[in-house]
């Protein structure tokens, strides 16, 4: 299912309504949809490079749309809605617990959900279920957003075709690999 999912997502990049398309799935990615808008994107900035920058900005203001449908899923539609996608994804068992700590760090669990592979959209239906603050959760998830689609707009813009592979197999990877040193520098710096 995945798999065709993936194919399918290509195809739009090369659709004249690409653009609505990627604008949809990163608005639908955010809330509930399993296939990343850099899939679409990617292909869509390789083709026109001129346009990097206005294509992240449309992944960007929808992916941060979607967030807010996520957390209102959470927020009002956490038991008929929010629960089965948490189920789907395998994050119900580990919801209660999280919770509990969850608004005392969420600002930096939106940030680093939103620019590493961690399903988006378990985490802006978690801040709306947990009731995280809607200003801090909007901020995050526009800086986090904004840096994800940005930089691989930048990337893609700046590198082209060559840079594709990297992208798609190892930027995930990267942004987490960030995050870590990121959170292992405050880790030390509170303990100085």
């Amino acid at each position: 299912m995945l798999k065709r999912l993936y194919d399918w997502t290509l195809k739009l990049a090369e659709s004249p309504h690409a653009l609505w398309a990627l604008a949809f799935i990163a608005f639908v990615e955010s809330s509930v949809f399993p296939i990343p808008p850099d899939i679409l994107m990617i292909p869509m900035i390789i083709a026109r490079p001129r346009k990097a920058f206005l294509i992240a900005g449309i992944a960007l203001a929808a992916s941060v749309a979607g967030g807010l449908l996520g957390y209102y899923i959470g927020w009002g539609l956490f038991e008929t809605i929010g629960r089965p996608v948490l189920e789907f994804y395998g994050k119900a068992h580990s919801f209660a617990e999280f919770s509990e700590k969850y608004n005392e760090y969420g600002a930096w669990v939106v940030l680093v959900a939103g620019v590493t592979p961690f399903p988006f959209k378990v985490i802006t239906i978690l801040s709306g279920s947990t009731g995280l603050n809607f200003g801090v959760f909007l901020v995050a998830s526009i800086l986090a957003r904004g840096l994800r689609f940005f930089l691989v707009a930048a990337l893609l813009w700046k590198f082209g075709a060559p840079i594709r592979d990297f992208i798609e197999k190892r930027l995930g990877l990267m942004f987490t690999l960030l995050v870590v040193i990121l959170a292992a520098g405050f880790y030390a710096v509170k303990f100085l």
